[in-house]
């Protein structure tokens, strides 16, 4: 049955793309689909076991994508959905964060003018039954969790809730409605002349969310400067990376470009006005920068705009065109290659299939070029121009940073990540905000006023190494001394994080990062940052 499945995959794969649109086809195409399709006529009416027609089918396709690029891919109809939320911006559910705490699903916040916070649901709430239904105590997960309060809009939803200090539960009826997926996580002054914006993917909301948050950063009577963080970033909407870029140079500049085979070069330029054409420019990226993320920097770098800051990007060059199949499911498809103003493809090679595409990561850690910036080799045949100063930059395989920024590879850390591995961290966080919030709240009224009075106690970071100790992971003395002010901070961080939004996390997670102080670093160093953007490397 399997070597019927793998002789199928090609094939099969022609079939379900080309039916649809029979029209304009070739005669290659046209020969092999009746080719085939009268191989699975006779497998259903001839072969000697039963088969299951629809499996082959989602074989036979993701069989064939594979054989073509990493990045076309098959998404069956049940995931369509739940993959294009992140990238739509939102969803239809009842509006809270949540966690898993002793098996009940507890309410960490409630989103502001969501349902929830409408009907007066509140952080540290337990939700117990849902429609009827217990939940709690039968070992749910967090899917099941989103299959029990996402729903239609406008759908009802019934919950029972267990409050603090009240003894009955209590009822309450939702009405669902949309709630938003940010792709901004942060938005802050980190000093006197400097704004950070963190972005997590490139989405239907991003350009919104964008111009809302440097509309407050300008507020700020001294903001001259932006640090942008695209770090993890694995894009999302090309026209969302564009029109970002596109605040960030004055007009009539070439952003980005997509070429194919089957698809005429189509230019993306710069519009006359933006909102961020003056002053210094940081962007941060790393391994994980990928797609729109690259555009972005891309851009930024190719015009001399701004300096980019950290490890060289994934190299994602692939554009893709989402298509419908006749059940409701549906493809990513490759049809371009996009290309820097200076003509640089950032793709990186796949010449050895999928499997050893995807190892490249490890390749990178394994031949040191995520610690050491001479570990990095470039093709010199791939070297281009910047636009306006002349600087080499090159393609084939990701942006490389103006400025390198190791990764911390400190081996006390492998300590810390068996902690965080067993989420002994956050379940800590969340037993004392769920005693104390109150309190918290009524200490610490503003963010100001905790960041600068609250300080973590040895007692917590104590009390978690000894559940880590009865969780089998040996207690490190060394590391842990090292590691002991990064747990404290992490804890902070996560505390602000429940008390006020993301971007308080990131305000004291950032504050030891060695990416952003060497980002502040340059930008106050004239000398440096215009030599950089200067320099014929």
């Amino acid at each position: 049955m399997k070597k019927l499945t793998i002789l199928f995959s090609f094939f099969f794969g022609i079939i379900l793309f080309i039916l649809p649109e029979v029209k304009g086809q070739s005669q290659e195409v046209e020969q092999n689909m009746y080719k085939f399709g009268r191989l699975l006529r006779l497998v259903d009416t001839q072969y000697a076991d039963s088969v299951n027609i629809p499996s082959l089918t989602e074989k036979a396709i993701v069989g064939m994508l594979r054989e073509m690029d990493p990045h076309s891919v098959y998404i069956t109809k049940d995931e369509v959905a739940e993959m294009n939320e992140p990238l739509e911006g939102g969803f239809f559910g009842i509006g809270i964060s949540f966690n898993i705490y002793n098996d009940t699903l507890l309410v960490l916040t409630t989103i502001p003018g969501g349902p929830s916070e409408k009907v007066g649901l509140r952080p540290s709430d337990r939700i117990l039954y849902v429609d009827g239904e217990l939940i709690a105590g039968k070992g749910i997960t967090n899917k099941d969790v989103f299959k029990y309060l996402k729903g239609p809009k406008g759908t009802i939803v019934k919950l029972q809730i267990k409050r603090k200090g009240v003894s009955e539960l209590l009822d309450f009826t939702i009405v669902r409605d949309k709630i938003p997926i940010n792709s901004l996580d942060a938005s802050y002054m980190i000093n006197d002349d400097t704004g950070y914006l963190k972005l997590n993917r490139f989405s239907a909301t991003t350009t919104e969310e964008f111009l809302e948050a440097v509309k407050g950063l300008k507020a700020n009577p001294g903001f001259k400067n932006i640090i942008l963080d695209l770090r993890g970033n694995g894009g999302g909407y090309l026209n969302a990376a564009y029109e970002l870029a596109d605040h960030f140079l004055d007009g009539r500049k070439l952003i980005v470009y997509t070429e194919g085979t089957k698809s005429p070069r189509k230019d993306y330029e710069s519009s006359a006005k933006g909102e961020l054409e003056e002053g210094k420019v940081i962007v941060l990226i790393d391994e994980g920068s990928a797609s729109a993320s690259e555009i972005l920097s891309g851009a930024i770098q190719d015009w001399d705009r701004g300096l980019v800051i950290g490890r060289r990007s994934y190299g994602k060059g692939l554009v893709q065109q989402q298509y419908y199949l006749t059940d409701g499911s549906m493809v990513r498809l490759t049809t371009a290659h996009y290309y820097t103003p200076s003509g640089r493809c950032i793709q990186r090679p796949y010449a050895d299939g999928v499997d050893e595409y995807r190892k490249d990561r490890i390749r990178r850690f394994e031949n040191g070029e995520l610690f050491f910036e001479d570990s990095i080799h470039f093709d010199e045949r791939q070297s281009y121009k910047t636009k306006m100063n002349a600087r080499t930059v090159y393609g084939g395989g990701g942006i490389m940073p103006d400025i390198f920024v190791p990764m911390d590879t400190s081996k006390h850390y492998l300590y810390y990540n068996e902690l965080l591995r067993k989420n002994l961290i956050y379940d800590k966080v969340l037993s004392i905000m769920d005693k104390s919030r109150d309190k918290f709240k009524k200490k610490y009224p503003t963010f100001e006023k905790y960041n600068a009075g609250f300080e973590v106690e040895d007692e917590i970071i104590d009390e978690i190494v000894a559940k880590g100790e009865a969780d089998s992971i040996k207690k490190d003395e060394e590391s842990l001394t090292f590691i002991r002010p990064q747990l404290k901070q992490q804890i902070k961080a996560l505390f602000a994080r429940d008390l006020f939004s993301v971007s308080h996390y990131y305000q004291i997670i950032n504050s030891d990062d060695e990416t952003i102080k060497k980002a502040l670093e340059v930008i106050h160093n004239s000398s440096i940052y215009n030599k950089l953007l200067a320099e014929n490397k």
